[in-house]
């Protein structure tokens, strides 16, 4: 067998070749067809092989793929700067193009620190962030991040950042009875410990995704951080790369909070995977003292602001928002819930089912009455994966939410699903689940997994 080159994520693991997608299926050289319910990687919003955007892609192409950010501006750059400005939570945005999501929050905790810098305020240099969180893989980004399984082989390399309790309330990390958003309270109190002088913002998706899995904060919450940030001088930084562009069923996840953050990270639906591509989108009032000062944000990385890229990703916001993908995102979320929820009733080892528009997530759990969780050895996440995955499914794992430990999957189908594709989904689900609960269940009468003595 010839050597392989390509470095993949598990060394050992064969994976299929895939040769086209359309839609909400991809399909691999034998032909087998894999409904994509998680969109890639929570990405590919607008489904696969979309002729706008190759039409997009080859007229730009045509004219200009690349010039250097530091030399010349492009007319798809600006145009997209100004329609995310347009689209986002109050307006007023500045926008900082980047190749991924992971850069996208690393530039928006560098460019927070500079704004205060630039106001002379050198000892704001910590951005808070909370216990179950995901903002990337970056060693900035993943110094932001509470994930425990990511940190763990480079924990002598990042700073300590996430402190704060997350908006879990399927396991209330409080153990709130009543709940008066203690968990949006901890901010304050970590505010106080850490000392708001040191502190210059504070990171969150709307919608925590990898690292818990669809877990929405409740009625709220965010409002309720903004706040304690306003009062301490503390900038926001919202974390959108998996909510954002109609993802939830609003092009902005923080809109469903009626909350302006001073800064967004932007990334995966802002492409619809036909690119790589992310942004920084920064608020006016956080621009001010940069523009009065040094004149420069000190970020940047060579392929910024490619004119092809933007291009791109202009016909993607084009396309969301000719089809309506919001409105699609908030109707099919609904049904599809309904229907996992409806499946969910009958088996045992699903916890909780949750999520907004089409950014849904199943619990798994040994026991619903007490949520105890499997122990990680059990694989419970990658084994419905990889069920699933011979079904001709994709899903999303958001294992290793508390402390390393519990089992999640993310469903997240294309925005343009239907019904029908729909009902396919959580058939294959259903099938898969049951049988690695029908395993669990013949293991935990015969001691072992199936083959074990």
């Amino acid at each position: 067998m010839e050597r392989e080159h390509l470095i993949k994520p598990a060394l050992d693991h064969p994976y299929p070749t895939i040769q086209y997608g359309k839609g909400v299926f991809l399909y691999d050289e034998q032909g087998k067809a894999y409904l994509d319910a998680s969109s890639g990687a929570v990405t590919a919003g607008i489904g696969h092989g979309v002729q706008d955007i190759i039409d997009a892609m080859m007229e730009q192409a045509s004219k200009v793929s690349f010039v250097y950010r530091s030399q010349f501006t492009s007319e798809p750059a600006e145009k997209l700067a100004k329609k995310l400005s347009d689209l986002a939570p109050g307006g007023d945005y500045w926008a900082f193009f980047v190749n991924s999501g992971s850069e996208a929050t690393e530039t928006a905790m560098k460019i927070a620190i500079q704004h205060w810098q630039e106001k002379g305020r050198l000892g704001k240099n910590k951005v808070i962030s909370r216990r179950m969180s995901y903002h990337g893989i970056t060693m900035g980004a993943l110094s932001m991040s509470g994930h425990v399984l990511r940190r763990r082989r480079f924990i002598p390399l990042l700073e300590d950042f996430p402190v704060v309790a997350p908006a879990y309330c399927y396991r209330c990390p409080l153990n709130e009875a009543s709940c008066q958003l203690a968990c949006a309270g901890d901010l304050e109190t970590a505010i106080k410990r850490i000392g708001a002088e040191h502190i210059a913002a504070f990171i969150a998706e709307p919608i925590v995704g990898a690292a818990g899995g669809a877990i929405v904060p409740p009625a709220g919450y965010f409002k309720k951080i903004k706040e304690i940030c306003e009062r301490y001088e503390i900038l926001f930084i919202a974390d959108e790369v998996m909510t954002g562009i109609a993802r939830t069923g609003e092009m902005f996840g923080m809109q469903h909070e009626g909350v302006e953050p001073d800064l967004i990270a932007l990334g995966k639906g802002l492409s619809a995977g036909y690119t790589p591509m992310a942004a920084t989108l920064v608020k006016d009032h956080v621009m001010v003292p940069i523009l009065q000062g040094s004149k420069s944000i000190m970020a940047g990385h060579t392929y910024s602001a490619n004119p092809q890229s933007a291009a791109i990703s202009l016909a993607v916001l084009d396309y969301a928002l000719k089809h309506q993908l919001a409105q699609s995102a908030q109707n099919m979320g609904a049904y599809l819930l309904a229907k996992l929820r409806q499946m969910a009733d009958g088996i045992e080892i699903i916890g909780d089912v949750r999520g907004r528009g089409l950014l849904l997530a199943l619990e798994f759990v040994q026991d619903r009455g007490d949520k105890s969780m499997f122990p990680p050895a059990a694989g419970i996440t990658s084994r419905i994966i990889d069920k699933a995955f011979q079904k001709g499914l994709l899903v999303y794992p958001a294992a290793g939410a508390v402390d390393g430990a519990g089992d999640a999957i993310i469903v997240a189908p294309p925005l343009v699903i239907t019904e029908a594709e729909a009902d396919q989904l959580v058939q294959l689900l259903e099938e898969a689940i049951r049988e690695v609960a029908d395993e669990l269940s013949r293991e935990s009468a015969g001691g072992g997994k199936d083959g074990e003595i």
